[in-house]
């Protein structure tokens, strides 16, 4: 079992920072996949980033990419999500997710993730 959990959102203006952290607990392995994905309300889920748990490899959404950088913290079990230039359009709930089959694949797809976090709101003003 992995458990995870999502902190750092927040308000900021248009043209801001944030850092989005999900610390994982239980067993994590090698083989594993961590992603990122957002919902607007309204809107369905959708894919913003996601890495192997071993490194060396990331894959962002087009919408995203050059502003958001996903990492990761092998001694702190933790994944991160560096937003940079946020916009209004970036308004939604970040979602940290594991992907059990990610030393095969970079997961795009809500259904290929096998845990979730709670979810953290971020809000960006105009």
């Amino acid at each position: 079992q992995v458990q995870l959990v999502e902190s750092g959102g927040g308000l900021v203006q248009a043209g801001g920072s944030l850092r989005l952290s999900c610390a994982a607990s239980g067993r994590t392995f090698s083989s594993y996949g961590m992603g990122w994905f957002r919902q607007a309300p309204g809107k369905e889920r959708e894919f913003v980033a996601a890495m192997p748990w071993t490194g060396g490899t990331t894959y962002y959404a087009d919408s995203v990419k050059g502003r958001f950088t996903i990492s990761r913290d092998n001694a702190k079990n933790t994944v991160y999500l560096q937003m940079n230039s946020l916009k209004p359009e970036d308004t939604a709930v970040y979602y940290c997710a594991a992907d059990r089959l990610g030393s095969k694949r970079i997961g795009l797809l809500v259904s290929q993730y096998d845990y979730w976090g709670q979810g953290t709101q971020v809000t960006v003003s105009s």
